[in-house]
């Protein structure tokens, strides 16, 4: 299939059908920021990379969207190589063992259960439980380890045949999965079949006013088809039948919201999504005023970084860089960075190694190799993860000058 039959605009909004009301950010063309070609290779296709904003939901969402096919049945990121993240899976599992009292009598589903990083936690504490993952490279390590994992996408139909086999699940997690589905309604739907009439949901993602505050561009990439508000997901889940009735605010991934939903009527709502509701209104997030300005403070980021990374070339600086992430990506490729910028980038995920970074075509190395080219200065292009990436570095031995680039360019 060529690049134009796999990339489509949009018409309308994904979640609600509403008409889109206005450019949120636009950031040109780039290619798919998980596909890691082989140094030499052809260049990539590149793909229109903007968001918009529905003027009914308010959800803020691609205007083109990349088939998922595309993207995600053979996938570069591994959970498990962060450390941080697989504590903060622990704590989750451990959460909702208590809080919903989960046991042996019960049934835990996983969708995108990556490589078995959340759903190990109930194997080892004996909840049955299934993972629902699309890309069967990374499936296939978490089966070897003991995880239950089925390889399709998730939707109704999905739902409905686990259900048929299976019963309801008594919890459904959907963790950092909700920005990467293309059929919201359908994906929502088969959440609400999933966990029947008394089951919680819950779903994890980036908060919007985290997104907007933090002007977290490099999150925008093709496979996050959409940007979440609690006004927009409680728009999406009540069309399906699900209250959302509690939310927590989290620090992941720069600032995300947990959302607890329910078909269950009796669940009252809990002071954390009455508040967060109140948050979200007080900041205007139902109105044209706080999506505008934000192209502007974008444009206005990429120049100090370019204008830091001038500087550092007229020092003399070698610069080296640390994570082959998403987010990475969609930065460099935003900034207009090339292999002459960096010597390499560090990654632990073995699959990315030896490859080259898509667009910028920096080499891909293991921490050991970057280490050994003595860079002057590592820029960690995970933000979120900076504080754990710079120990790593500094007990690695490193002595040089660390930074990060968003929300601006600043030394560690």
């Amino acid at each position: 299939m060529n690049a134009e039959a796999l990339c489509r605009p949009i018409s309308a909004c994904r979640a609600c059908g509403g008409a889109i009301s206005a450019m949120f950010c636009d950031l040109g063309a780039t290619p798919l920021a998980n596909d890691y070609p082989l140094p030499g290779s052809a260049p990539l296709p590149r793909y229109p990379l903007a968001a918009v904003v529905c003027g009914t939901c308010r959800m803020v969402q691609l205007d083109h969207v990349v088939e998922a096919e595309a993207i995600f049945t053979d996938y570069a990121y591994f959970s498990s190589f962060s450390e941080s993240w697989l504590q903060h899976a622990a704590r989750y599992a451990a959460a909702m063992r208590e809080r919903l009292s989960l046991g042996a009598q019960s049934f835990v589903v996983e969708i995108a259960s990556n490589d078995g990083y959340l759903l190990r936690n109930f194997v080892a504490a004996g909840i049955p439980c299934l993972g629902v993952e699309p890309a069967a490279n990374v499936a296939a390590t978490a089966v070897a380890a003991g995880v239950p994992t089925e390889v399709r996408f998730f939707g109704r139909d999905a739902a409905r045949d686990i259900v048929a086999r299976r019963g309801h699940a008594d919890l459904v997690a959907a963790n950092n999965v909700l920005a990467h589905v293309p059929d919201v309604m359908d994906f929502a739907a088969g959440l609400a079949h999933l966990a029947g009439p008394r089951g919680v949901v819950t779903i994890e993602a980036p908060h919007l006013l985290s997104f907007v505050d933090g002007v977290q561009f490099d999150t925008i990439y093709h496979e996050h088809y959409a940007y979440w508000s609690l006004y927009a997901v409680e728009h999406l889940l009540q069309a399906q039948g699900l209250r959302v009735f509690d939310v927590e605010k989290l620090a992941t991934h720069g600032g995300s919201l947990r959302y607890f939903a329910t078909a269950d009527a009796t669940r009252a709502d809990m002071p954390g999504v009455i508040a967060m509701r109140a948050e979200e209104a007080a900041r205007g997030i139902a109105g044209d005023a706080f999506y505008e300005g934000f192209n502007t403070r974008v444009a206005a980021v990429l120049a100090a970084f370019k204008a830091w990374l001038a500087q550092c070339r007229a020092d003399g600086l070698k610069l080296g860089a640390y994570g082959a992430a998403a987010k990475g990506n969609t930065f460099l490729n935003a900034a207009g960075v090339t292999a002459a910028d960096f010597i390499a980038v560090a990654d632990r995920n073995p699959a990315k190694q030896n490859r080259v970074l898509p667009g910028s075509a920096i080499p891909i190395v293991s921490p050991e190799a970057l280490l050994a080219m003595a860079p002057d200065v590592i820029l960690i292009l995970p933000w979120n993860l900076a504080d754990e990436i710079s120990a790593q570095l500094r007990a690695a031995g490193f002595s040089g000058r660390l930074a990060i680039a968003i929300p601006e360019p600043r030394w560690l």
